[in-house]
């Protein structure tokens, strides 16, 4: 058996089976995205036609998870729809913002708000296309309203585009990880906003990798679309704590700073796990796959799968030329991943999903044992990082891929990250909205 199978099946595991009963009893009575899916598309509750009776559509449509008394921004109408009246408003929306079930666009549209554009990100506005391709300009064929790409060569809009628009509403759920690209989106948003005289209103939402802070701070030099600041690659903050850390740090230039405000999540702590329902992206489909997407993205950046083009898109990983593992599986072209890696070849190596959903929540840790274990077992160490430099922009920093390469063990390399990190968690402080687990 190699060191790597054993590692992870022996070692890990073994913790895996001695704190699952006590997961199990937290967890009892808990849904997650595993097992329930929401589809704020095909709600069947009756549609809101003004702004009182929208005002009600929070206590009628909520199915809120883990916590029924956390209140999500956008639930809160009663804080922000007298900001929007006589206001021309562009909505930074997808899938995920919505009101209890029914999605955010429809619900103001249909309670008189004049909605001039929606943005859209990455993955698009209805959350249906794959990571890294093209979203074009078009219209909504619900509402008829414009929609503007704001994911490819266009990522700040122009001053022409906000010319009928007097507030940019975001809502987006966000996963907390640095390369996740919505927090990079939500920069230029707010540098366009600053330019034009525009208010950024930031309807906040949970975050479910918001319990702990992890990774290596992004050096400057490494800086690009997916790590714009020098944050870890687990941040711990929400949309609207990073929003005002961008503000307060000066990131969007000297001097320069977006007019902002935020609608707090109501009863939500950092000490708190949320359970998203509604999948973030087409590849974040489950929890596991949310709690295990900071650690096994950076092997977006090598010749390993991640499960794309799968049936369990971040909770597997595997190679072609991998002669250790327990878990086969062939990447094929997907709705969500048209062109995975290693299509149609059978990758052996190994299925996560148990680890993701039993343990990784409560480790609050970047984990490298599968990284480093993958590249010991990787028959030709030469191929295993890719040469775009993709594995330094996602980790942030040049010096992982030569720790592991110089065969540092996970304990050293992470003693290498805790100057900056303590740093950076005295600075986070600042912009905290909620309690943490700092305190």
């Amino acid at each position: 058996m190699s060191k790597m199978l054993s590692y992870i099946k022996i070692n890990h595991y073994r913790k895996l089976i001695g704190i699952c009963i006590a997961i199990l009893f937290i967890s009892c009575g808990n849904t997650t995205v595993d097992n329930k899916k929401t589809d704020a598309s095909n709600s069947s509750e009756k549609e809101e036609t003004n702004y009182d009776t929208l005002k009600k559509v929070k206590k009628k449509n909520s199915d809120l998870t883990f916590s029924e008394n956390i209140l999500t921004g956008a639930d809160q109408t009663d804080l922000y729809l007298e900001l929007l009246k006589g206001k021309k408003i562009a909505i930074t929306a997808n899938q995920t913002s919505v009101i209890g079930n029914a999605h955010l666009v429809d619900s103001l549209k249909n309670a008189g708000v004049n909605i001039t554009k929606v943005f859209a990100l990455e993955h698009g506005f209805r959350g249906n296309v794959q990571a890294g391709e093209h979203i074009k300009n078009g219209v909504d064929t619900k509402t008829k309203i414009p929609i503007v790409s704001l994911y490819g060569k266009n990522k700040q809009p122009s001053a022409e585009t906000l010319k009928d628009v007097d507030i940019i509403i975001f809502d987006l759920q966000d996963v907390g990880a640095r390369f996740y690209t919505y927090i990079s989106s939500l920069h230029y948003l707010m540098l366009a906003a600053a330019e034009n005289n525009k208010t950024i209103l930031i309807l906040d939402r949970p975050n479910p990798n918001g319990h702990y802070v992890a990774g290596p701070v992004l050096e400057k030099k490494y800086e690009s679309f997916v790590g714009m600041h020098p944050v870890p690659i687990v941040h711990g903050m929400t949309i609207g704590e990073y929003a005002q850390m961008i503000n307060g740090e000066g990131w969007l230039g000297e001097n320069i700073k977006c007019d902002l405000k935020i609608i707090s999540c109501k009863n939500y702590t950092h000490n708190d796990f949320y359970e998203i329902k509604i999948k973030p992206s087409p590849n974040l489909s489950t929890m596991a796959s949310i709690y295990l997407y900071p650690s096994l993205c950076l092997f977006e950046g090598t010749n390993v799968s991640v499960g794309r083009g799968t049936d369990k898109p971040f909770r597997a990983i595997g190679m072609p030329e991998l002669k250790t593992g327990d878990y086969k599986f062939t990447p094929k072209s997907v709705e969500a991943a048209k062109n995975p890696p290693h299509k149609d070849k059978e990758c052996l190596g190994f299925d996560l999903t148990d680890f993701g959903n039993m343990m990784m929540r409560n480790q609050k840790d970047i984990y490298l044992f599968w990284l480093i274990g993958m590249y010991e077992n990787c028959p030709d160490k030469s191929k295993f990082f890719t040469t775009d430099d993709m594995f330094e922009l996602l980790v942030g920093t040049a010096d992982l891929q030569k720790q592991i390469k110089e065969g540092k063990t996970e304990e050293e390399i992470k003693k290498t990250w805790e100057p900056k990190l303590t740093e950076f968690k005295q600075k986070r402080k600042k912009y905290l909205l909620y309690e943490d687990f700092e305190d």
